[in-house]
């Protein structure tokens, strides 16, 4: 697969279009993945993110390269399992060849020596295969937060650089509180729910454990996806969209389960 430049080639979902931030300048993007299936599936996605545009697709770690040099994109999406590299050896090379761009990681490598690796790299993030559209926007979107923030930072004196450093911390840390709408006590149930699982729960099983709706239990544990307390897997059944499997990877009880102010 050779590395492509401008308009996408994957026709992007109906949904209407995530607002832009006013003033936001555009973030190129490369799409690195050598399944053109996924890479197509990837650009689609980022195209509903604003103000992400890609700028190029390449599937293998030479074409990332060259694609980077030619391109000069904003950030990288970055699979591990390219045919002719591992992933994270392309990133020094781009740092030696005088490239800037940031690089999230997108890769089903959960070895923890690839994720020790990343974090070693500078990666700015780090998704696992398979996700779902709402995985990518929400680490996008935190994405272009903290760029915008670097970018339009002055550094008078230490307090200008730690309020920097503590924005970069923010990115991996999780939420102080609970989302408007949700309560403790039903979060420690799902929670409770959830360390005591086997293996998996899908939002059915955990209704049927915890006693309350489908609904409200897919509101929970996205939650607790989205602050780092459990993985979401997909399970591809017969027909129709797959099931999303939730397992618990963190502790989040106690005052990080609580809004602010409440004791």
């Amino acid at each position: 697969m050779t590395a492509t430049s401008g308009p996408s080639d994957a026709t992007a979902p109906s949904a209407a279009p995530l607002e832009t931030p006013p003033g936001a300048a555009p973030i190129g993007v490369l799409v690195v993945d050598d399944d053109f299936m996924v890479a197509r599936v990837h650009r689609a996605f980022v195209e509903r993110v604003e103000p992400f545009r890609v700028v190029g697709v390449a599937g293998t770690g030479e074409q990332a390269l060259a694609a980077a040099g030619e391109l000069r994109p904003d950030l990288v999406l970055l699979d591990l399992y390219l045919p002719d590299a591992f992933g994270l050896d392309v990133i020094p090379r781009l740092r030696a060849a005088g490239h800037d761009c940031d690089v999230m990681v997108i890769s089903a490598a959960r070895e923890a020596d690839a994720v020790r690796g990343a974090v070693r790299h500078g990666v700015v993030d780090y998704l696992l295969k398979p996700f779902e559209f709402e995985d990518l926007r929400v680490r996008l979107r935190r994405y272009a937060v903290q760029r915008g923030r670097l970018l339009g930072t002055v550094v008078r004196s230490q307090a200008d650089v730690d309020r920097v450093l503590a924005g970069a911390a923010a990115q991996t840390g999780p939420a102080p509180g609970l989302p408007k709408g949700m309560s403790v006590e039903t979060a420690e149930l799902v929670e409770r729910a959830l360390r005591e699982a086997e293996s998996t729960l899908s939002a059915s099983e955990c209704a049927a454990l915890t006693g309350i709706s489908r609904v409200s239990a897919r509101r929970y544990l996205e939650h607790f996806h989205t602050v780092g307390s459990a993985e979401v897997s997909l399970r591809y059944g017969v027909a129709g969209r797959p099931e999303r499997r939730y397992r618990f990877r963190g502790a989040v009880t106690g005052p990080a389960l609580r809004r602010a102010g409440r004791p």
